[in-house]
């Protein structure tokens, strides 16, 4: 199932480098882009780039689909607790839990689960 070092890259490094990407893009689109419309803009803009990554990442790989579904569990724990610390709490931002957040929790869960079903088992159902 890998060692230690792609486990934690797999998870942790991916899980949180993803969500950074993504938060920092919104600290910076904040001032520029409307606030109801800017959760939709990321999503269109990162979940293609979250997909690519994903797939380079699992493409070859030969892990059982469990392993796959602990990646998409830790990743959206990670984008569940981050987001609460660091926009709810760090910005008294009561009012963020709305449909674009869900969808991107959602599809958090989904990426790994697809790529790592449908490519990181090299093909095998």
């Amino acid at each position: 199932m890998g060692d230690l070092k792609t486990k934690l890259v797999d998870t942790l490094g991916l899980g949180i480098g993803f969500w950074l990407i993504g938060y920092i893009a919104s600290m910076i689109l904040f001032f520029i882009i409307p606030g109801n419309v800017l959760g939709w803009i990321l999503f269109v803009i990162f979940t293609p780039i979250c997909l690519y990554v994903s797939y380079l990442r699992f493409r070859k790989r030969t892990e059982d689909i469990s392993y796959y579904l602990v990646i998409a569990v830790i990743w959206a724990v990670i984008a569940l607790i981050l987001d609460y610390i660091f926009i709810v709490i760090a910005f008294h931002s009561q009012g963020y839990y709305k449909l674009d957040v869900f969808v991107y929790y959602a599809t958090t869960f989904i990426i790994p689960l697809f790529i790592g079903w449908k490519y990181g088992r090299n093909g095998k159902k």
